[in-house]
């Protein structure tokens, strides 16, 4: 990392002097382009040193979440703020071209820098390498969700290896759920210790369930610091995003505050605006491709070119959703005699070789086509560009407590279902990721969906 950000920043510094003073020699070395010369050294060592300092090499972020990218950012910009500030107060007249070249092409190049060696990182993880080995300590159904959580994001480069439970009853070789070796049951330090020295651990993570003593966690961080070993708290809290949670110390306690999103008041009122403007923006741009759509749907097969299907909405209130049609006349007629074929998990109906589709109607679904004519429903304020997906009046009927959670926020076009898997997804996975995004709604978060939908769209996977 060290040298990929080396690298960087002096081809960043030494394009922008080139871009500034060309490279046509010269047997007499100005004075301007001689203190510039000297300028990029400084610069790039300084630039160096303080993406150290703003700790952005650090391990724990290296390769999963944002907080790489802030810290970049941050020290890239703290760096060039304070050359303004002291050309402004020593009244020092910085070439603009210069600043104006080595800041965004610096930035942009350490960016992309980071992403392409998180992608070969990530890669690694998935094979099991470049991990960090985890001992896992707290009780039994802790310990088993937390092992599973971990396993299925691997990019974030925790590798459980093996489990302590100090609050289990039951003494077992393994753990049941995860297969993890046990190490050791006795509620104190030393034997913690002597368990992570036995198994090699990096870091040590605290779930829930665990009953031990404050005083005994103490001891605990005392000599895992000693060994250089982390320490991490993994409490019970599950789908909470990031910038919900905030730590307040109270009286030597870190206490973890939880804020509630809600898509009232100003909120409510961006995300409003954003569909409206996005939405109508798309009808624009997109009205001859769904005119030909249109008019491909009609001359494929006898019956209209939109189809209207009743959706549940926000609060439980329905609506007419737009589709191009995809399937025949009679589709919904017929599905009672499909319904032993069905593969979807659930309360969800679906089949892979859905007999009732068109010839266009498979083309059109595969690219997500079929769902153009909901900008218009987005429009109309039934739907918003990015949400839970749009139910059906019966799969509502059938949903449990959680799941009725996704009519708090309106539908959407695309959504985490569309951007992960869609009709891949299990019904569970389906409704946790619509409960996800319940729960953590941010204007910042749908940006991010929708530059995943494009993706998700080109290669088609899960759409049938």
């Amino acid at each position: 990392m060290k040298i990929a950000d080396a690298f960087v920043v002096v081809w960043a510094v030494v394009g922008a002097y080139i871009v500034r003073f060309g490279l046509e020699p010269s047997f007499v070395v100005e004075s301007q382009e001689s203190t510039y010369a000297w300028l990029s050294v400084a610069l790039a060592i300084v630039w160096w040193v303080m993406l150290g300092a703003w700790s952005s090499r650090n391990t724990r972020i290296l390769g999963s979440g944002p907080d790489e990218y802030k810290r970049v950012a941050a020290a890239s910009l703290w760096l060039f703020g304070l050359i303004a500030i002291v050309s402004y107060v020593l009244r020092v007249d910085t070439a603009r071209g210069y600043v104006g070249v080595a800041l965004p092409v610096g930035l942009a190049g350490l960016l992309l820098s980071r992403w392409l060696i998180r992608q070969h990182l990530n890669v690694d993880r998935q094979r099991g390498k470049s991990m960090s080995r985890l001992l896992l300590l707290g009780g039994p159904s802790a310990i088993a969700h937390l092992a599973a959580s971990l396993e299925g994001a691997k990019h974030a480069g925790y590798l459980p290896i093996a489990a302590y439970s100090p609050s289990s009853t039951k003494e077992a070789a393994l753990e049941p759920q995860s297969r993890l070796p046990i190490l050791g049951y006795k509620p104190d330090a030393l034997s913690i210790v002597e368990a992570i020295d036995s198994c090699g651990a990096d870091a040590v993570a605290v779930s829930a369930g665990v009953q031990l003593h404050p005083q005994t966690l103490r001891h605990l961080g005392w000599e895992l610091a000693a060994r250089n070993i982390g320490l991490i708290m993994a409490p019970a809290l599950t789908d909470i995003a990031g910038p919900r949670i905030h730590t307040q110390q109270v009286a030597g306690l870190p206490l973890i505050h939880v804020t509630t999103p809600t898509l009232e008041g100003g909120q409510g009122v961006a995300k409003r605006l954003f569909d409206v403007t996005v939405s109508g923006l798309l009808i624009v741009l997109l009205s001859p491709l769904m005119a030909a759509v249109a008019l491909i749907v009609k001359l494929d097969s006898p019956g209209p070119a939109l189809f209207k299907q009743e959706r549940v909405g926000i609060a439980g209130k329905t609506f007419r959703m737009l589709k191009f049609r995809s399937m025949i006349l009679d589709a919904e007629a017929k599905l009672s005699e499909l319904e032993h074929r069905n593969e979807g998990s659930g309360v969800l109906f679906k089949i892979r070789e859905d007999p009732r589709i068109t010839r266009v109607g498979a083309v059109i679904r595969k690219f997500s086509l079929d769902e153009l004519p909901q900008l218009f429903n987005i429009l109309g304020g039934s739907m918003s560009l990015v949400g839970p997906r749009p139910p059906l009046p019966s799969e509502v009927e059938a949903y449990e407590l959680d799941a009725r959670r996704r009519l708090l926020v309106k539908p959407g076009l695309t959504g985490l279902w569309q951007v992960s898997g869609r009709s891949n997804l299990s019904w569970q996975d389906s409704v946790r990721l619509d409960l996800y995004y319940v729960e953590n709604w941010s204007l910042a978060g749908d940006l991010v969906i929708l530059l995943k939908t494009a993706r998700a769209v080109f290669r088609s996977t899960g759409a049938y």
